[in-house]
């Protein structure tokens, strides 16, 4: 069953669009992205998906994604921390091959504390290449 809403107005004008990868930038959490599809790309609505890095030990800001869920597949690198909570009182490990879902509003970190960049394919309901992030800085000094 479709959902009308979601549907295009004229879907005839519509075509598929391709993306030959873009250059890196650097958000304001601290990871390393590369938008593919988003909204400057190919005008996309509802949908961002790229490539997220985090180089080797390195870490984000706390931050929190406001109003969007952000969901990854770890591509490559070691074992990373995610640290989660509204203290950050939950530290996970993800490897490559690891699917990681992040709901909205969460505040959370990752650290890379390996020698080797992590990579990561990543997707959110936010379109936008710079993504709606807010700094958490009260939290940066819980994670050691």
């Amino acid at each position: 069953m479709k959902n009308e809403a979601m549907q295009p107005k004229n879907a005839r004008a519509l075509t598929a669009k391709i993306v030959r990868g873009s250059d890196s930038y650097v958000a304001k959490q601290g990871s390393v992205y590369r938008s593919g599809v988003s909204a400057e790309s190919v005008g996309s609505g509802m949908l961002w998906l790229g490539v997220i890095s985090l180089p080797a030990g390195r870490r984000t800001s706390a931050h929190r994604h406001q109003g969007h869920e952000t969901a990854l597949l770890m591509t490559a690198g070691k074992e990373i921390e995610i640290w989660s909570g509204a203290e950050l009182e939950r530290c996970e490990k993800v490897v490559p091959g690891d699917y990681l879902f992040i709901p909205a509003g969460v505040p959370h970190v990752a650290v890379n504390r390996s020698t080797e960049n992590a990579e990561f394919l990543g997707a959110r309901n936010d379109p936008a290449a710079n993504e709606s992030v807010v700094l958490m800085p009260e939290l940066d000094d819980i994670v050691p």
